[in-house]
């Protein structure tokens, strides 16, 4: 990564007088250590192949949330790509706290908490044939992403269409990302900016890189199958904290029809959280809104939840810094 990548210059956060622990840390073989030391082979599978699965959580005020229903997704990727567990799951929840604690007070602020599993190099390539399991964290970009709360984000649909669940299941979570990554760089291309939604074979929408995407038409809340996308765990929160509060909530096809007649339209993201939409393919949701009524009353929900204003950490630093593009890889 080129010196002067965001990513680079945002390891080292704190002063390194008095010894203080700059750099952040991660778990690798057996060990947590400076992320400078984590250091695959060039042969590992997940870099010559894109074998290998992985999964997300964040902090809230330092705990990471529903760190239990991340690892049983990880491990249900895992069993889908046949790659065997390289420790136990009581033993990645206590590396992942640790992991986690010790990155939040290095960075002061919450993060994303990775867990990353492959095969690690074949031996018949010249590697040891040990698995690869990385932890590792990263700072949530609270002030590169504030403006979507203020403002919305804006979708648009890639030519480029998902992958259909008979080709390769969406709801494993592996690294493999070249599906999102090519549709983020067409969107870049003709409308920078904006975020892409693939829709499936059949026209319907499916899922974002990370977000998962909810139409609200009156009091029914509709968001694609999960057959066709990677089911969140953010997602299945706001289902549940929406019939909690007498919203009917179905999972259906949705054509682009449908989508340009909705109230309000919302994503649902492990750091976003609930983040409103502004428009789709131009088209903007009939509420006009931002936050949208219903979107703005499970924003507050899913605070009460986690016990942060989860809005708040966004719009506490909006235009500190510029925004950042979307996800195109």
């Amino acid at each position: 990564m080129a010196s002067g990548s965001p990513l680079m210059d945002n390891r080292r956060l704190v002063s390194e007088s008095n010894g203080v622990q700059t750099e952040r840390v991660a778990y690798f073989r057996g060990k947590i250590v400076p992320e400078s030391q984590v250091l695959i082979s060039f042969r590992d599978s997940s870099a010559i192949h894109g074998e290998g699965v992985y999964d997300t959580a964040r902090t809230f005020d330092g705990r990471i949330f529903k760190l239990g229903e991340h690892l049983d997704r990880l491990w249900r990727s895992m069993r889908y790509l046949r790659i065997e567990p390289p420790v136990s799951f009581q033993e990645l929840e206590e590396i992942s706290n640790e992991v986690a604690r010790r990155n939040v007070a290095i960075c002061n602020q919450d993060v994303w908490v990775t867990q990353r599993v492959s095969p690690g190099a074949p031996r018949e390539f010249g590697g040891d044939g040990i698995p690869t399991l990385i932890v590792e964290c990263l700072p949530l970009p609270f002030a590169m992403r504030s403006q979507y709360f203020k403002t919305g984000i804006s979708m648009q649909t890639p030519s480029v269409r998902r992958t259909p669940p008979w080709a390769l299941s969406p709801q494993a979570k592996t690294v493999n990302y070249l599906n999102f990554i090519v549709a983020g760089r067409e969107i870049a291309a003709i409308r920078p900016g904006a975020w892409p939604i693939l829709l499936d074979e059949h026209g319907n929408l499916t899922e974002g890189g990370g977000a998962n995407i909810f139409l609200v038409h009156d009091k029914t809340l509709s968001t694609p199958r999960t057959q066709y996308v990677l089911p969140g765990i953010t997602r299945s929160t706001v289902i549940e904290l929406a019939i909690s509060r007498d919203f009917t909530v179905v999972e259906r096809d949705i054509g682009m029809f449908e989508a340009i007649q909705a109230d309000e339209i919302f994503l649902t993201a492990t750091s976003l959280c609930v983040c409103p939409v502004s428009d789709i393919n131009g088209h903007t949701p009939a509420s006009n809104q931002i936050p949208g009524p219903v979107t703005g009353q499970l924003q507050h929900a899913f605070s009460a939840l986690v016990g942060i204003d989860v809005v708040g950490q966004y719009l506490d630093l909006i235009g500190t810094v510029p925004p950042t593009p979307p996800f195109t890889g």
